[in-house]
């Protein structure tokens, strides 16, 4: 469950095994592309469809750099209808804005190449500013990368129709995603309650093979998906009251269902560790297989009977316990969904924090380094390293060490494939429906990977983005190696630039961001120990694993950093221990709330944090 680590970091006591050791081995990496998880070959396919969709219309329509639409598709498309929707629109109402902008930032840079060069560094600022201290990540990247690129292409455009042509192609670079996002994802998506209750079924399923004398796979899997806690499924069900075909009370049973699946999990993984007799197993997993089923057609039970569990088993009855009430949300919760303080569209911190706008001048040096890289060599094919700067930029030095593997292995990837594809099947391609294929399975495998484990899902964007910057030039197949070859070394110049500039310039470190993540995490198993009813509980186990993964990827970035940044072993040994004690806390309290040793416990967690 983390990213790479040096070799030295793994001399850490009390070692275990190789499944479940702090850090991403090949063989974990290998598991985490290959894992069949719930619904992900659906999002793959639709995704996959959506960028083919893209091409296709950007082929019918002649759009010039054709990977960008498709890039952009790839990188916004939702897993469900709704969403996509809302995402599709928000991209046309950005393209009108954006159109406004590029006309203006046209009319003045025109002739002044100098006015062009402030201008992009002006841009990019702004745009890695709001991917730091907004709402706006990671859209801001995809709204700069456009916008910049579309001035930066300027210059291959002849001067007479340079407007009309910067301002349609930056009109079709968002219309055209934006278009099929809203068209084809309700076609072919699905509603976000079928989303919400096939997640909770997938839950109650993972359970049930915990409660089947688990191996180390199987616990590996259940962990990841209980780190995940309710953030998605109640995504789908903010989504899912959108589309006004349910009801009140049906999305609060949902909403607390969403919950109590996750307390279901956190339970079984506490009884698969403290055992539990056949009998009861084979009662409850009977039970949780009949829920499971319901969920999976797209309801949900109204009336659960308690299993008949032995009373000499305390983790069983408090999983048998919290059945009876496993959609059944609280008075006020079924009569209307409450109000949380909502928060602005900048982060409160934005003007504050001085690492947004370190992070946003480490991503302009970068940006107009590459820039001034590929105008002095006099080599346009390699513009793909300015677009790469814009999708790979990241806080902090153990995200850029533990993603730059992921991110130059899918590179690679991409970058063979389109080779490939360019030698050994483009010669062979007599219409538009085998390029269609073409670019459809190999934006399945990407769509595979980045539709997987968010660990693993940006080495998916980066074959994405190798392949369409390869052999999407020009309409239709092409056989230019010369392209690929450009392109793919635009994208490994654009990699070391961005990693240069990030490394070299205010190294920020993932471990002093760990404190804030203990502290969260201090509070919410506070939370879950005062929590009072079931309904209760189930919320806050929920947050606390929200909290635990938070933690848990901090702390990860943090052992991949390089030696001379790394905090010292020993302080990293007892965080790792007081994450691993707080995950075990974490599902004690379900079975007993008002344990003796929680007081000391989490003193321990604080003094740490």
């Amino acid at each position: 469950m983390a990213l790479p680590v040096p070799e030295t970091a793994r001399s850490l006591e009390d070692p275990r095994p190789d499944l479940m050791r702090p850090g991403l081995s090949s063989s974990r990496i290998w598991r985490l592309v290959c894992n069949p998880a719930p619904g992900r070959m659906g999002y793959a396919l639709r995704m996959a469809a959506g960028c083919t969709t893209t091409v296709l219309v950007g082929e019918i329509w002649q759009v010039p750099e054709l990977a960008v639409p498709a890039l952009v598709t790839m990188a916004l498309w939702q897993k469900d209808r709704v969403t996509n929707a809302l995402a599709g629109v928000g991209v046309n109402v950005a393209v009108l804005i954006l159109l406004t902008i590029i006309y203006g930032l046209i009319r003045l840079t025109l002739d002044h190449p100098m006015g062009l060069v402030i201008v992009i560094a002006l841009l990019s600022f702004m745009f890695f500013f709001l991917g730091s201290a907004s709402k706006l990540k990671p859209v801001a990247y995809m709204l700069g990368l456009i916008t910049v690129y579309g001035l930066i292409a300027i210059d291959e455009v002849p001067v007479g129709e340079v407007v009309t042509r910067a301002l349609l192609y930056t009109d079709l670079f968002l219309a055209v995603p934006g278009a099929v996002m809203v068209v084809l994802g309700l076609l072919i998506c699905p509603s976000p309650r079928r989303i919400l209750t096939d997640s909770i079924a997938a839950r109650l399923r993972m359970a049930c093979r915990l409660l089947r004398d688990p191996d180390a796979r199987i616990r590996e899997q259940a962990t990841d998906m209980l780190r995940a806690g309710t953030t998605d499924m109640m995504k789908s069900a903010k989504m899912a009251g959108l589309e006004k075909n349910w009801s009140p009370r049906d999305l609060a049973c949902l909403r607390q269902a969403a919950s109590s699946s996750v307390a279901v999990l956190a339970l079984a993984d506490e009884a698969s560790r403290s055992g539990l007799s056949q009998a009861d197993a084979a009662c409850l997993i009977r039970t949780l297989e009949d829920m499971a089923a319901i969920f999976a057609d797209g309801d949900y039970p109204a009336a659960i009977e308690r299993p008949a569990v032995s009373a000499a088993s305390p983790t069983a009855c408090a999983l048998a316990d919290l059945l009876p009430d496993f959609a059944t949300p609280p008075a006020e919760d079924a009569k209307a969904p409450s109000q949380k303080k909502k928060s602005g569209f900048l982060a409160d911190d934005a003007f504050s924090n001085p690492d947004h706008v370190r992070f946003a001048v480490k991503g302009t040096a970068a940006v107009m380094l590459s820039y001034l890289t590929f105008k002095v060599l006099n080599w346009p094919g390699i513009h793909t390293c300015i677009i790469t700067c814009f999708i790979v930029a990241l806080p902090t030095m153990g995200e850029m060490v533990s993603k730059l593997t992921l991110r130059i292995s899918g590179a690679l990837v991409g970058g063979a494939l389109g080779i490939a594809a360019i030698v050994f099947v483009m010669p062979h391609l007599n219409d538009i429906t085998g390029f269609l294929v073409l670019v459809f399975v190999v934006s399945l495998i990407a769509a595979w990977v980045k539709t997987g484990d968010e660990r693993i899902a940006y080495a998916g964007f980066q074959i994405g983005l190798a392949f369409y910057l390869t052999d999407l030039k020009g309409y239709g197949p092409t056989a230019d190696m010369a392209t690929a070859r450009d392109r793919i070394v635009g994208i490994m110049l654009g990699n070391f630039i961005t990693y240069a500039m990030f490394t070299s310039f205010w190294p920020a470190s993932a471990f002093d961001r760990i404190g804030d993540g203990l502290r969260k995490l201090a509070d919410s198993l506070k939370g879950q120990a005062n929590a009072s009813t079931p309904q209760a509980r189930s919320d806050a186990i929920a947050r606390t694993q929200s909290a635990l993964l938070e933690s848990e990827r901090t702390l990860e970035y943090a052992m991949s950093e390089p030696a001379h940044m790394r905090t010292d072993l020993p302080h990293l040994e007892a965080t790792q221990k007081a994450l691993d004690d707080a995950a075990e806390l974490s599902e004690e309290l379900l079975v007993t709330p008002g344990r003796p040793d929680f007081s000391d416990r989490m003193a321990r967690l604080e003094q740490i944090a």
